[in-house]
Order: structure tokens, then sequence, then C-alpha cells
């Protein structure tokens, strides 16, 4: 088995782990760290192909991911810390109502 084809295995192995948990799990920050895992297999793959092409395209988009889940997650954590105190729950059947 080829090196790439490892990476691609494990980058899709990775996802379907990071989906099932954002199906399974009620947890809100259960689901983030879940889907922080979906983005980081995504980053995976397009390494991955970027470095078998032998571009150095693949770093700045790698770079330009990073820096928008670091903002996702920036304004998501306190949205979710505002949501608990109203709620005083993490499970997001809580928040059904909220929707506009």
């Amino acid at each position: 088995m080829d090196r790439s084809q490892f990476l691609v295995g494990l980058s899709v192995a990775l996802f379907c782990l990071g989906l099932l948990g954002v199906i399974v799990r009620r947890n809100a920050l259960v689901m983030l760290m879940c889907m922080e895992l979906m983005v980081n297999a995504v980053v995976l793959s397009l390494v991955t192909y970027a470095a078998r092409a032998g571009s150095t395209a693949g770093a700045a988009y790698v770079f330009l991911i990073f820096v928008v889940a670091a903002a996702e997650i920036a304004i998501a954590i306190p949205i979710v810390l505002l949501l608990v105190r109203q709620r005083r729950t993490l499970d997001v059947g809580a928040y059904t109502g909220l929707g506009g």
C-alpha cells in the first residue's frame, strides 16, 4: 500500500468517525469537537493530494482553512456557553426553540 493511499484512507476514516460523532452524540461541545475532526480529515486529504501533485498551493489552502476553523471555534464556543447559561444543559435538543 502506498503512503498516500494510507493517508487518504486515514482521512476517510477520521471523517467518518467525526460524522458518526455528530450524528450519534447530543452534547453540543462533543459535536463541535467531532466537526473539527471532520475539518482536520479534509485538511489531511488536501495535504496528501497537494504533496502528491507537488503543489505549494495546498499549503496556502491549509493555512486558510486553519485560520477559518480557529475563527469558527472562537465564535462557536462563546455561543455554546451563552446557551448553556440560558438553558442549563448541553443537550442540543433543548435548543430547538431558537429557530427564527
